[in-house]
């Protein structure tokens, strides 16, 4: 080895420094760590002097000593993309991680840094994305190039709702689904695997998964590889593409080891003073194409049930509809467990979905909200207290949070329940029947688990006879 050859300097951590005699690489630039033997790829982040620069390591730094040779790769990460990613499982880098047989060695690659499409590119007319599910659809529509956040904790229905998602997408649009699993636990990635083989969607799903032993630069780094096969099939296949995330504050949490390592000086609560940039950077990428689109829906982690921490405000920022999800409506057996209250989109408006549409979204909510204003008083004294007006409004609610759960075609086998896809035009009649007064005289059991009205019609025509 050379004097002037790149090479390493000083080791801490996931942290390495080089030295060159050469012109330096330029920030987010990859560089390959003794390129002969550990191969341990890491990404600029610093230049230090004129012959010095500073990098987060993407993968582990076991091994790694002074003076080893590096390698300039000249460019920034560069990821698999195309066809053959498709129904594989991957890391940060591209590799395969399922057991399956290595990429072929002709896959086109993609750095994982690009630039946000012009305004000028992207298309101008908004398309609705029906997911099917009715609740979704009546109060949180999304659209294609939106992005979508959902507010869970663990056990109320957050995995199934997100592999139901991939469904609409495959079925619905011949479109292809990408996971990005941010500081996931490899057992979630295997299931994750099986059950997208077992649902028959896997052929056009990507994983991507960066887990939770990993260094914070590949956690880091993941949603970038996700977001950039991503984009290949949105921009050279003119395919839909529905990119699911979770979760995104492990995303955030990676950026703030990274930059505590790196020695940045923390910014509120302890996050990276670039928190708003990161986040910006990766969200400004999910948008419309001249052809297709990518549209995104990322789990939040809200820490202390905060929702004024930093990083959720931020990332909230960048949200087209906000969905949360309530423990106490899955504990009642209520699935999809969607809170209707606190669930809203910017999307609701009669210019995009309609007047009618728009109508019954707001008064769907606000008897869901007078509803849950009378739960404590009829908890004590009993609906039969109420006045006869009130009665009537308590059961319409009732009858209307029944409506609005629906069995899911993945979770079939467990339930024993054929799924339902609902188009958006059912729903909102439906939803405007029950308001209405409709359907008083049917039992409430007659909308439970159900897809349109008619179901629930047929229901209680079957009752009284």
């Amino acid at each position: 080895m050379t004097a002037q050859a790149p090479h390493i300097v000083a080791v801490r951590g996931p942290v390495v420094d080089f030295a060159c005699d050469g012109a330096l690489p330029a920030i987010d630039d990859a560089v390959i760590a003794d390129p002969d033997g550990l191969a341990v790829t890491c990404e600029v982040q610093a230049h230090l002097s004129e012959t010095r620069f500073r990098a987060i390591a993407l993968d582990p730094t076991q091994g790694l000593a002074r003076l080893m040779p590096a390698r300039l790769t000249g460019g920034p990460l560069a990821v698999p993309v195309g066809a053959a990613v498709l129904g594989r499982m991957l890391d940060v880098r591209g590799r395969t991680t399922d057991g399956g047989p290595s990429l072929p060695a002709d896959t086109p690659r993609r750095a994982i840094h690009q630039p946000a499409p012009p305004l000028g590119t992207r298309g101008a007319e908004v398309h609705l994305f029906s997911t099917g599910i009715k609740i979704l659809d009546l109060l949180a529509p999304l659209v294609q190039g939106g992005k979508a956040a959902m507010f869970g904790g663990a056990g109320v229905g957050k995995t199934v709702l997100v592999t139901e998602l991939i469904h609409a997408m495959v079925t619905g649009y011949d479109g292809v689904s990408v996971f990005a699993g941010v500081g996931e636990r490899s057992r979630e990635g295997h299931e994750m695997l099986h059950d997208m083989a077992n649902y028959g969607v896997l052929d056009r799903t990507v994983l991507v998964y960066g887990q939770m032993n990993e260094p914070p630069g590949a956690r880091w780094r993941v949603p970038l590889t996700a977001l950039t096969m991503a984009e290949h099939i949105r921009d050279a296949d003119g395919r839909n593409v529905l990119l699911l995330m979770d979760n995104v504050f492990r995303f955030v949490q990676a950026g703030a080891e990274v930059s505590g390592l790196l020695g940045r000086m923390p910014s509120r609560v302890g996050y990276q003073p670039t928190l708003e940039t990161e986040v910006a950077a990766l969200h400004e990428r999910i948008t419309s194409g001249a052809r297709a689109s990518v549209t995104a829906i990322e789990a939040v982690y809200v820490p202390a049930d905060d929702f004024t921490d930093p990083a959720v405000s931020v990332i909230s920022t960048h949200m087209d509809s906000t969905v949360v999800l309530s423990r106490d409506l899955a504990a009642q057996g209520i699935y999809p467990a969607i809170d209707p209250l606190r669930t809203t989109s910017a999307m609701l408006d009669p210019a995009i979905v309609g007047a009618d549409h728009a109508r019954t979204a707001a008064d769907v909510r606000e008897l869901m909200e007078h509803y849950d204003e009378l739960r404590d008083v009829i908890a004590m004294l009993g609906v039969e207290e109420l006045g006869r007006e009130e009665q009537l409004l308590v059961g319409r609610a009732r009858r209307l949070q029944r409506f609005l759960t629906q069995p899911f075609f993945v979770a079939a086998p467990f339930t024993g329940m054929e799924g339902r896809s609902v188009s958006i035009a059912d729903t909102v009649a439906g939803c405007r029947a029950i308001i209405d007064g409709q359907c008083d005289s049917w039992p409430e059991e007659a909308f439970y688990m159900i897809g349109t009205l008619a179901e629930a019609r047929a229901r209680a025509q079957g009752a009284a006879a």
